[in-house]
């Protein structure tokens, strides 16, 4: 008799960041800054700054983001940023030199600053923390609305290596049913312009998923990409989440067996055509042009400890702490919290966060590692850990063996072609049973 294996559903959470900040809560007591950061390497920092402000919000964007920023907004909350910076920077101290080795500006929408204010955004970068713009990797999002000449121009002379627009779709229709409404003409301008600002690496976002989509119109959008050659292409799978304006309107449960089958075709669809014509998969969502020149550290997106955080929504880490400001999804409460932020004088101690021990660190490397094409070397695992996390994590492993989705030699663990598409199920595996709780308990709002 054979059994056969039920397999979990594809789409569950999007493992960007382990542990996720729904699992945060707020600190009691709020160390001191200077304490969270005493005895951490200051030699290869990254640095983060937020900016929650768009021109619309997408209905499937559940990022911490408000629409406009009415009166002197953008004024305040860049005088907050900078008092936040002056205060890492003397938690930081100045016994011992500070060094970033990459660099981001993300949100929100960035771009949503006008030329002026992006300059100072780079000025509180380079002159309040001390990072060197112009020599490590800076990767920036923008929209097209918002990718204008005179912005571009500020961020291609200020060093950025890498400019990320968020198109989602070609199609008009779609980017409608999306909640993002767009000129396809607007967009190829956009495109235009930042090739004729000279910024190195180019990435343009898709998503695929969206309600009428089908594998013509995704071939339409993935080949409108492909005609810029961008150095870059991620492809997202449309998620529905609580109080986002898609989530108000559809119900992600409705169908999702056939949802999700849709999903995983056009996900191998866009994976197939990409990599025949020059590309690389990185990750589940990441491709990157074969030819493509190096950048250096890519892991601003919450891949290593040592990140500085600055904005209302970013996260810091340390080896021991994460840390960032409340979180919200809803309008009212977002508006809410920049206001608070605003207004903040003393950025001296950490607010919400989650302790790291040893256990957790052990499932973020892994998580980190084994979610990328490359897979997760052995010796370095054991090298930082003493361990193999075939031992640690022997369960998990085996239950991704029985399904064929990771592979194993002297010196890896990689999950399958299969076991890629997975991705945003074998992710949660692997949180921790206090993780898991928190996220669970968390209210939405």
């Amino acid at each position: 008799m054979t059994s056969t294996l039920i397999l979990p559903r594809p789409y569950q959470s999007y493992v960007y960041a382990y542990p996720h900040k729904t699992a945060y809560r707020p600190l009691e007591p709020r160390p001191s800054l200077t304490r969270v950061w005493a005895g951490q390497s200051r030699q290869a920092l990254s640095l983060y700054l937020h900016i929650p402000f768009c021109e619309v919000r997408c209905g499937f964007c559940n990022l911490f983001t408000r629409v406009g920023a009415p009166g002197d907004l953008t004024g305040r909350y860049l005088d907050a940023l900078t008092r936040q910076a002056e205060a890492v920077r003397a938690a930081l101290g100045h016994d011992e030199p500070v060094h970033f080795a990459t660099a981001a500006f993300g949100g929100g929408t960035p771009t949503f600053l006008e030329a002026g204010e992006l300059e100072r955004l780079c000025d509180t970068a380079e002159l309040v923390m001390g990072a060197d713009l112009r020599a490590i990797p800076l990767s920036v999002e923008a929209s097209p609305a918002t990718a204008t000449a005179d912005r571009l121009a500020v961020l291609a002379e200020r060093g950025t290596t890498r400019l990320s627009l968020g198109v989602q779709s070609f199609i008009e229709e779609e980017a409608r049913a999306a909640v993002r409404p767009q000129r396809r003409a607007d967009v190829d301008a956009a495109l235009g312009r930042i090739r004729d600002a000279g910024i190195p690496v180019l990435n343009i976002d898709l998503i695929y998923g969206i309600d009428g989509q089908t594998s013509t119109s995704w071939r339409v959008s993935l080949d409108a990409a492909l005609t810029w050659r961008p150095e870059e292409i991620y492809l997202y799978p449309l998620y529905i989440r609580p109080l986002t304006g898609l989530g108000r309107q559809l119900d992600p449960a409705a169908a999702e067996h056939d949802w999700d089958a849709h999903r995983l075709r056009l996900y191998a669809e866009g994976r197939d055509h990409l990599l025949a014509n020059g590309y690389e998969q990185v990750s589940m969502r990441m491709f990157r042009r074969l030819d493509a020149p190096p950048q250096g550290p890519d892991d601003y997106a919450c891949q290593t400890d040592g990140m500085i955080g600055l904005g209302c929504g970013a996260r810091s880490y340390t080896s021991g702490l994460h840390y960032s400001f409340d979180y919200a999804v809803s309008m009212r409460e977002v508006r809410s919290i920049i206001d608070t932020y605003t207004e903040t004088t003393d950025f001296s101690r950490a607010l919400h966060g989650r302790v790291i021990d040893a256990d957790e660190a052990r499932r973020r490397h892994l998580l980190q590692s084994l979610l990328q094409a490359d897979g997760l070397s052995l010796a370095d695992y054991r090298v930082r850990f003493g361990g193999d996390p075939r031992l640690d994590f022997g369960a998990q492993l085996g239950t991704l063996a029985d399904r064929g989705w990771v592979s194993e030699t002297a010196e890896r663990l990689r999950l399958t072609p299969e076991g890629l598409s997975y991705s945003d199920a074998i992710g949660p595996e692997f949180f921790s049973p206090a993780v898991l709780s928190a996220m669970s308990a968390y209210e939405a709002r």
